[in-house]
């Protein structure tokens, strides 16, 4: 089993270990998931997938919620953030 995973969140390689989602590879790289319309900057709030808060884009899929995705080698995660 490896000890850690590689990744980028917005160019920033990131490494995180098994079982890690994508919102903590956000949250370790100092990201923050997306801003509202506002620009106020938005996060997991509900940390089970029903709020949208921690959409980011996964391997160029949109809209991906972080709190539910886990990380896995050589992902590049982007927000708008």
């Amino acid at each position: 089993m490896r000890n850690e995973i590689a990744l980028k969140v917005n160019g920033t390689h990131i490494v995180v270990p098994p079982g890690a989602t994508v919102a903590v590879a956000v949250a370790l790289a100092g990201q923050v998931c997306r801003k509202s319309a506002s620009g106020a900057p938005r996060g997991p709030l509900c940390g089970m997938g029903i709020c949208f808060e921690c959409r980011v884009a996964i391997n160029g899929q949109p809209h991906c919620r972080s709190c539910q995705a886990f990380c896995e080698e050589g992902m590049d995660v982007r927000t708008n953030g």
